[in-house]
């Protein structure tokens, strides 16, 4: 029987950048936008605060882009301050490679098993789907939702008793498959 385990985002993640007034290196989305325009042409920006002395950064999301060229919902959205669009964002490969910033996940997800039925038997397959794309190593989700030490299953990795086609030691953000014999 295949179990599925959800690893899901609890809350937004931190943004990692040098702040320039005190050096800090996180800041945290502050769920709001800041839209201005210029006549045919619109910016848009997210709004970050450093979690050290509280200055305001901006992600840059629109450039001296056309008003026409940009969807009317984004508009509504930009303009609502819409925290869903926040995390949408964030998750954005280019506007993270754009703006010159990585997001730090630490106490930011939790993983869904589901119930603990599984705990007790000799042998699991698990599915694991990924609700948000969030870097986290395999080794470290099987052993959070088997109640294993990390090292009891890095043992049992090599050994032979987990097995999957990803590599189990490495950061994955996709979803993926395992069993676990004991």
């Amino acid at each position: 029987m295949l179990t599925t385990w959800v690893v899901m985002p609890t809350c937004l993640p931190l943004v990692l950048r040098r702040c320039h007034t005190c050096a800090a290196e996180r800041f945290r989305a502050s769920g709001k936008f800041r839209v201005n325009a210029h006549h045919k042409l619109i910016d848009a920006w997210l709004l970050v605060l450093c979690t050290g002395c509280g200055e305001t950064a901006k992600l840059t999301l629109l450039e001296r882009a056309n008003v026409r060229s940009v969807r009317p919902e984004l508009l509504d959205r930009l303009h609502a301050n819409d925290p869903g669009l926040t995390a949408e964002l964030l998750q954005d490969p280019v506007l993270r490679h754009r703006n010159r910033i990585a997001l730090d996940w630490d106490g930011a997800w939790r993983l869904d098993t589901g119930g603990s039925d599984h705990l007790g038997r000799e042998a699991i397959d698990v599915s694991v789907r990924f609700a948000a794309r969030i870097p986290v190593r395999p080794v470290r989700l099987i052993a959070e939702g088997c109640g294993l030490p990390r090292a009891e299953v890095e043992r049992l990795v090599t050994e032979g008793k987990v097995v999957s086609a990803v590599r189990l030691n490495s950061r994955l953000s996709g979803d993926f498959t395992f069993t676990l014999k004991r």
